[in-house]
């Protein structure tokens, strides 16, 4: 743990118990009793009002006044926190992870009980995909270099040898930012579409570049697309578009509008709202989607 981690803590400790010990404090981070007492110089230095007591029951705190007037999370927040890191933890079953969201709960003195909750599908294939999220993580962590054999959208396979430095999870889906060896740039790759992953030594962080969502994509043709939906997905319709998107046309039906891309990736999530969906224009866009069911139908003749 870093020294600023450390202080974090420590403040946070401060704020919700009394009084803790020296030994206490050493024992909870690893450190010399030594090292605690110079953190407490430095909280003492950044106007942050610790004490200390001496005695058998002595050890450091923080002024009352501070505590009632500017406490950093209030039972509410910390409330807020654990709904959010529970639906993370859904998703991830790193040990770093589930022991942050012990450790946040720990912090309120009140049962938690919150009036908002997050629920992930539980899918077979996602115990695979924690091992692999857990050894990349691993390998961010202590800067180790991964390789594997990554299949592109068009089905081409490459081998790559490539220096991770981030997970991003985009729309439920985990991909990882990293510098490509072989292409000698920063490049993302979504984690389903790798495999043999392996650690392969370690390498020396280099600088990243300008802060973003690292999900760029290559520009792609799209247009504004009108379609016929069902009432039974409008909801789904509102979710990815907006709900100004969608407005009522007649009894069940409702008319969707939408700027979508022209490739196959658009053509399968419409395909797989089945007769719910029906495209009514642009004609260029209704002629390329027929096109791609009738691609489809001719596997089964």
């Amino acid at each position: 743990m870093q020294k600023i981690e450390r202080l974090i803590s420590i403040v946070m400790l401060l704020l919700q118990r009394e009084r803790v010990s020296a030994t206490e404090l050493s024992r909870l981070f690893g450190v010399t009793k030594r090292t605690i007492q110079r953190d407490m110089d430095t909280l003492t230095y950044a106007n942050i009002p610790v004490y200390a007591t001496h005695g058998r029951e002595g050890g450091y705190g923080l002024m009352g006044e501070y505590k009632f007037d500017k406490r950093l999370l209030t039972h509410r927040d910390i409330e807020h926190i654990v709904v959010a890191l529970d639906g993370f933890g859904q998703l991830s079953s790193n040990e770093g992870v589930q022991q942050t969201i012990g450790k946040i709960k720990g912090m309120s003195h009140l049962d938690l009980t919150p009036t908002l909750f997050m629920t992930f599908s539980d899918r077979v294939g996602q115990s695979g995909l924690n091992e692999e999220l857990s050894t990349l993580m691993d390998a961010i962590k202590n800067h180790w270099l991964i390789k594997f054999d990554y299949v592109d959208q068009k089905g081409a396979i490459s081998r790559r040898t490539v220096e991770p430095y981030h997970l991003k999870l985009h729309e439920m889906k985990w991909y990882v930012a990293g510098y490509s060896m072989e292409r000698e740039d920063h490049r993302t790759f979504k984690v389903t579409r790798m495999t043999d992953l392996k650690i392969k030594g370690s390498f020396t962080p280099r600088p990243q570049p300008s802060a973003g969502n690292g999900m760029e994509q290559p520009p792609m043709m799209s247009m504004m697309v009108k379609a016929e939906i069902d009432i039974s997905v409008r909801d789904q319709f509102i979710e990815r578009f907006g709900k100004q998107s969608v407005v009522h046309a007649r009894g069940r039906t409702y008319e969707a509008t939408m700027e979508l891309p022209e490739n196959h990736f658009a053509y399968q999530f419409l395909a797989g709202f089945g007769n719910k969906v029906r495209i009514v224009e642009p004609e260029q866009y209704v002629e390329k989607y027929k096109g791609f069911l009738e691609e489809a139908l001719r596997m089964y003749q």
